[in-house]
Protein backbone atom coordinates (compact mmCIF):
# COMPACT_ATOMS: atom_id res chain seq x y z
CA UNK A 1 0.00 0.00 0.00
CA UNK A 2 1.31 3.46 -0.87
CA UNK A 3 2.14 5.25 2.39
CA UNK A 4 2.00 8.75 0.87
CA UNK A 5 -1.04 10.89 1.58
CA UNK A 6 -3.13 11.54 -1.55
CA UNK A 7 -2.66 15.05 -2.95
CA UNK A 8 -6.30 16.04 -2.40
CA UNK A 9 -5.95 15.52 1.35
CA UNK A 10 -3.43 18.34 2.10
CA UNK A 11 -5.26 20.59 -0.38
CA UNK A 12 -8.55 19.96 1.44
CA UNK A 13 -6.97 20.53 4.84
CA UNK A 14 -5.45 23.85 3.72
CA UNK A 15 -8.78 25.02 2.27
CA UNK A 16 -10.60 24.14 5.49
CA UNK A 17 -7.94 25.85 7.58
CA UNK A 18 -8.27 29.02 5.50
CA UNK A 19 -12.06 28.91 5.80
CA UNK A 20 -11.81 28.43 9.56
CA UNK A 21 -9.56 31.48 9.89
CA UNK A 22 -11.77 33.69 7.72
CA UNK A 23 -15.03 32.69 9.41
CA UNK A 24 -13.52 32.76 12.88
CA UNK A 25 -12.46 36.36 12.37
CA UNK A 26 -15.67 37.47 10.62
CA UNK A 27 -18.28 35.78 12.81
CA UNK A 28 -20.33 37.88 15.20
CA UNK A 29 -20.50 35.19 17.89
CA UNK A 30 -17.16 33.53 18.59
CA UNK A 31 -18.64 31.09 21.12
CA UNK A 32 -21.35 29.85 18.75
CA UNK A 33 -18.77 29.54 15.96
CA UNK A 34 -16.45 27.52 18.18
CA UNK A 35 -19.21 25.13 19.28
CA UNK A 36 -20.35 24.57 15.71
CA UNK A 37 -16.89 23.98 14.22
CA UNK A 38 -15.57 21.87 17.09
CA UNK A 39 -16.22 18.59 15.21
CA UNK A 40 -14.07 19.89 12.35
CA UNK A 41 -11.27 20.84 14.75
CA UNK A 42 -11.37 17.32 16.19
CA UNK A 43 -11.94 15.12 13.13
CA UNK A 44 -9.63 16.75 10.56
CA UNK A 45 -6.41 16.34 12.62
CA UNK A 46 -7.37 12.70 13.30
CA UNK A 47 -7.89 12.04 9.59
CA UNK A 48 -4.57 13.69 8.77
CA UNK A 49 -2.73 11.62 11.39
CA UNK A 50 -4.25 8.33 10.21
CA UNK A 51 -4.16 8.95 6.45
CA UNK A 52 -1.05 6.82 5.88
CA UNK A 53 -1.89 4.02 8.28
CA UNK A 54 -5.62 3.81 7.48
CA UNK A 55 -6.51 5.80 4.35
CA UNK A 56 -10.19 6.24 3.60
CA UNK A 57 -11.91 6.07 0.24
CA UNK A 58 -11.84 9.24 -1.88
CA UNK A 59 -15.65 9.39 -1.73
CA UNK A 60 -15.63 9.49 2.07
CA UNK A 61 -12.89 12.14 2.18
CA UNK A 62 -14.83 14.34 -0.25
CA UNK A 63 -18.08 14.06 1.71
CA UNK A 64 -16.27 14.82 4.96
CA UNK A 65 -14.81 17.91 3.28
CA UNK A 66 -18.25 19.19 2.24
CA UNK A 67 -19.71 18.35 5.65
CA UNK A 68 -16.94 20.41 7.26
CA UNK A 69 -17.78 23.36 4.98
CA UNK A 70 -21.45 23.10 5.99
CA UNK A 71 -20.47 23.15 9.67
CA UNK A 72 -18.08 26.07 9.27
CA UNK A 73 -20.55 28.22 7.33
CA UNK A 74 -23.28 27.34 9.83
CA UNK A 75 -20.97 28.35 12.64
CA UNK A 76 -20.19 31.70 11.07
CA UNK A 77 -23.80 32.83 10.65
CA UNK A 78 -25.52 30.44 13.07
CA UNK A 79 -27.64 27.99 11.09
CA UNK A 80 -30.84 30.00 11.32
CA UNK A 81 -29.20 33.02 9.62
CA UNK A 82 -27.24 31.49 6.74
CA UNK A 83 -28.04 33.60 3.63
CA UNK A 84 -28.29 30.58 1.33
CA UNK A 85 -30.90 29.12 3.66
CA UNK A 86 -33.05 32.24 3.29
CA UNK A 87 -32.85 31.88 -0.50
CA UNK A 88 -34.08 28.27 -0.27
CA UNK A 89 -36.76 29.28 2.24
CA UNK A 90 -38.15 31.86 -0.17
CA UNK A 91 -37.84 29.58 -3.20
CA UNK A 92 -39.71 26.70 -1.52
CA UNK A 93 -42.05 28.97 0.47
CA UNK A 94 -40.95 27.46 3.80
CA UNK A 95 -41.75 28.78 7.27
CA UNK A 96 -38.11 28.70 8.43
CA UNK A 97 -34.51 28.74 7.24
CA UNK A 98 -33.76 25.10 6.28
CA UNK A 99 -29.95 25.28 6.23
CA UNK A 100 -29.62 23.29 9.47
CA UNK A 101 -31.50 20.40 7.83
CA UNK A 102 -28.72 20.17 5.24
CA UNK A 103 -26.28 19.86 8.13
CA UNK A 104 -28.31 17.07 9.71
CA UNK A 105 -28.63 15.29 6.37
CA UNK A 106 -24.84 15.17 6.18
CA UNK A 107 -24.73 14.26 9.87
CA UNK A 108 -26.40 11.02 8.85
CA UNK A 109 -24.78 10.57 5.45
CA UNK A 110 -21.11 10.94 6.47
CA UNK A 111 -21.11 8.84 9.69
CA UNK A 112 -23.13 6.17 7.88
CA UNK A 113 -20.60 5.98 5.07
CA UNK A 114 -17.73 5.95 7.58
CA UNK A 115 -19.39 3.15 9.55
CA UNK A 116 -20.02 1.24 6.33
CA UNK A 117 -16.37 1.52 5.38
CA UNK A 118 -15.08 0.34 8.75
CA UNK A 119 -17.52 -2.57 8.92
CA UNK A 120 -16.72 -3.78 5.39
CA UNK A 121 -12.95 -3.36 5.62
CA UNK A 122 -12.84 -5.02 9.02
CA UNK A 123 -14.91 -7.95 7.82
CA UNK A 124 -17.34 -7.48 10.69
CA UNK A 125 -20.50 -7.83 8.59
CA UNK A 126 -21.00 -10.03 5.54
CA UNK A 127 -24.71 -9.72 4.81
CA UNK A 128 -25.74 -6.70 2.74
CA UNK A 129 -29.08 -6.26 4.49
CA UNK A 130 -27.59 -6.44 7.99
CA UNK A 131 -24.84 -4.04 6.91
CA UNK A 132 -27.39 -1.48 5.75
CA UNK A 133 -29.44 -1.90 8.92
CA UNK A 134 -26.46 -1.43 11.25
CA UNK A 135 -25.15 1.54 9.28
CA UNK A 136 -28.50 3.32 9.64
CA UNK A 137 -28.62 2.44 13.35
CA UNK A 138 -25.15 3.90 13.92
CA UNK A 139 -26.05 7.10 12.08
CA UNK A 140 -29.23 7.48 14.15
CA UNK A 141 -27.31 6.82 17.37
CA UNK A 142 -24.81 9.57 16.50
CA UNK A 143 -27.65 11.93 15.61
CA UNK A 144 -29.44 11.19 18.90
CA UNK A 145 -26.23 11.74 20.88
CA UNK A 146 -25.73 15.11 19.16
CA UNK A 147 -29.25 16.11 20.18
CA UNK A 148 -28.31 15.20 23.76
CA UNK A 149 -25.25 17.44 23.47
CA UNK A 150 -27.49 20.30 22.31
CA UNK A 151 -29.74 19.69 25.33
CA UNK A 152 -26.76 19.73 27.73
CA UNK A 153 -25.44 22.93 26.16
CA UNK A 154 -28.87 24.53 26.49
CA UNK A 155 -29.00 23.61 30.18
CA UNK A 156 -25.53 25.06 30.81
CA UNK A 157 -25.82 28.26 28.76
CA UNK A 158 -29.55 28.94 29.07
CA UNK A 159 -30.69 31.56 26.55
CA UNK A 160 -27.11 31.89 25.36
CA UNK A 161 -27.55 28.56 23.57
CA UNK A 162 -30.36 29.78 21.29
CA UNK A 163 -28.08 30.39 18.31
CA UNK A 164 -26.35 27.04 18.80
CA UNK A 165 -29.66 25.17 18.97
CA UNK A 166 -31.19 26.95 15.98
CA UNK A 167 -34.66 25.52 16.56
CA UNK A 168 -36.34 28.68 15.19
CA UNK A 169 -39.37 28.03 17.40
CA UNK A 170 -40.03 24.58 15.93
CA UNK A 171 -41.26 22.20 18.68
CA UNK A 172 -40.43 19.19 16.47
CA UNK A 173 -36.93 20.33 15.54
CA UNK A 174 -35.21 17.40 17.26
CA UNK A 175 -37.39 14.82 15.53
CA UNK A 176 -36.98 16.41 12.08
CA UNK A 177 -33.21 16.63 12.64
CA UNK A 178 -33.05 12.89 13.28
CA UNK A 179 -35.27 12.19 10.26
CA UNK A 180 -32.83 14.14 8.07
CA UNK A 181 -29.96 12.09 9.53
CA UNK A 182 -31.83 8.88 8.72
CA UNK A 183 -32.43 10.07 5.15
CA UNK A 184 -28.71 10.83 4.84
CA UNK A 185 -27.85 7.33 6.08
CA UNK A 186 -30.26 5.79 3.58
CA UNK A 187 -28.59 7.76 0.77
CA UNK A 188 -25.27 6.24 1.86
CA UNK A 189 -26.72 2.74 1.83
CA UNK A 190 -28.95 2.70 -1.24
CA UNK A 191 -27.49 5.35 -3.58
CA UNK A 192 -23.79 5.69 -2.75
CA UNK A 193 -23.31 2.10 -1.55
CA UNK A 194 -22.31 0.46 -4.88
CA UNK A 195 -19.90 3.28 -5.76
CA UNK A 196 -18.48 3.17 -2.24
CA UNK A 197 -17.99 -0.62 -2.40
CA UNK A 198 -15.97 -0.34 -5.62
CA UNK A 199 -13.66 2.21 -4.00
CA UNK A 200 -13.20 0.02 -0.94
CA UNK A 201 -12.13 -2.88 -3.18
CA UNK A 202 -9.33 -0.71 -4.61
CA UNK A 203 -7.82 0.05 -1.19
Amino acid sequence: MNSARPLYLPVGVLLLAALLIVTGVATASKLTWLMEVLPVLIVVPILWATARRYPLTPLLYVLIFFHAIILIVGGMYSYAKVPLGFEVQEWLNLSRNPYDKLGHLFQGLVPALAAREVLIRGGFINGRKMLGFLVCCIALAISAFYELIEWWVAMILGQGADEFLGTQGDPWDTQSDMLCALLGAMISVFILGPWHSRQIEKL
